[in-house]
């Protein structure tokens, strides 16, 4: 009798739950836009084309403010699209702008275009050969990064865009970004200077969409809402002792003692003035450099380093209490220190809002989507992010055949992305684009 109770109560319940089911998936997955089917068939269409762009980028890489071969080839195909070009921004940027034939919002997607001074080691047949200077040295140039696969998705959403331009209400315009890695020593660039230059203007931007290949699954789509990747910024601390003979330390001020006194301060920052539940953060001594000698106390020694952390008010104390610690620690022991901090990136930080009105889009489109771990990377994607509401997530290129936890990862000279990624990467950018356009502002 219990056993029929039971059975009677679970086929009462299903139907129910089922209901709940069908009621949460009709309530989080809305109606694709009314392109959608367009885009599926032209991103098809279009797939070699991108596969080649994204070959030819790769075979071709240039450093940060002078990709002016990549520029040329990205401003001649959106010409050719209709797009109103500009070049030359921000040294060698290049801003498309497409018109809609409805009014509506306006919308910008980014790409960066720079290499790295990296040597590639794989055994493409598109392999990079490039050389370049670097610091006043000859290097290796490769696309380790990925940043060819992110021009050639651009592009390939570009296309898609154009080819339905007067069914779309609103405008898109389209961003490929130089020295996202950073500009060469006493050269600006990247995003900050695009900005200055007016790229999220004429038309003002109303919401922004960016993408990163990393090494998960190919095909996967990682998102976060608020905080994703960390800011960053480096510092170089200098102390100046008193130089004097290894047998006789106490003739002199031992700077190599005081900056190991400072290293072990500055881990006590972390450990013991951050909040690390609610924000980590991280400080990291990269070089320490002094003396030449066994048997001589140096006058001065060097320590290099960089900070990371997930919320501007963290890594604002974090730089205060370096410098104090370095300079207090120092004068204590006779001697004297200077600390320069070089601001980096900001915050990568996806607004809310826009994250969970585009989140049905993901899932709708990609299908494996994860919500992303935060990332001690930075990406200066942030900038824009600090001027018009914004979204970045990552598309994994690791071949379904690799465990992606083991593979290389973005800029080792072994880095590998795996192509089946690329048209999932243009159904989502385009895709994103258009329900955020027929959704209106």
């Amino acid at each position: 009798m219990r056993k029929l109770f039971l059975l009677t109560a679970l086929m009462l319940l299903a139907p129910q739950a089922g209901l709940k089911t069908r009621l949460y998936a009709t309530q989080t997955a809305p109606a694709s836009n009314p392109l959608a089917g367009d885009v599926d068939k032209i991103s098809a269409e279009i797939n070699p084309q991108v596969v080649a762009w994204r070959r030819d980028f790769h075979k071709f890489p240039e450093l940060g403010n002078h990709e002016t071969r990549t520029a040329k080839v990205i401003a001649d195909e959106l010409k050719r699209l209709g797009y109103e070009v500009t070049v030359n921004v921000a040294t060698t940027g290049v801003v498309g702008v497409l018109r809609g034939g409805r009014p509506g919002p306006v919308v910008a997607l980014r790409s960066d275009m720079d290499a790295l001074p990296v040597t590639e080691q794989g055994d493409l047949p598109f392999k990079s050969s490039a050389k370049a200077q670097w610091a006043g040295q000859e290097v290796g140039v490769m696309h380790a990064c990925g940043h060819d696969n992110h021009m050639a998705i651009l592009l390939g959403t570009a296309t898609t865009l154009a080819r339905m331009r007067d069914r779309l209400p609103g405008t898109v315009k389209v961003i490929f970004q130089p020295a996202e890695e950073g500009a060469p020593p006493g050269e600006v660039g990247g995003a900050e200077q695009m900005i200055k230059e007016n790229a999220l203007e004429n038309p003002k931007v109303d919401a922004m969409f960016g993408l990163h290949v990393f090494p998960f699954p190919v095909g996967q789509v990682r998102y976060r809402p608020g905080p994703l990747m960390a800011s960053q910024d480096n510092f170089i601390i200098r102390v100046k002792g008193r130089q004097t003979h290894g047998a006789i330390p106490w003739g002199g001020i031992d700077p190599i003692v005081i900056g190991s006194q400072i290293v072990m301060a500055m881990q006590t920052i972390i450990s013991r003035s951050v909040n690390i539940t609610e924000a980590p953060a991280v400080v990291t001594v990269g070089r320490f450099t002094g003396g030449n000698r066994a048997n001589i106390v140096p006058e001065q020694i060097e320590l290099e380093g960089t900070v990371r952390a997930f919320d501007e008010n963290v890594r604002t104390d974090i730089q205060n209490r370096i410098r104090s610690l370095a300079t207090n620690i120092a004068e204590a022991s006779g001697a004297t220190a200077t600390v320069e901090i070089a601001k980096g990136y900001p915050v990568t930080r996806n607004d809310p809002g826009l994250t969970e009105r585009m989140l049905p889009t993901l899932r709708r489109v990609a299908g494996d989507v994860v919500q992303a771990s935060l990332t001690g990377t930075a990406e200066d994607f942030s900038f824009f992010g600090q001027q018009v509401p914004s979204m970045f997530i990552f598309l994994g290129v690791t071949p379904k055949d690799q465990d992606y936890t083991k593979v290389a990862q973005n800029h080792s000279p072994l880095f590998f992305a795996d192509e089946a990624a690329l048209p999932v990467g243009v159904r989502v950018m385009t895709n994103l684009t258009l329900d955020y356009l027929f959704g209106g502002k």
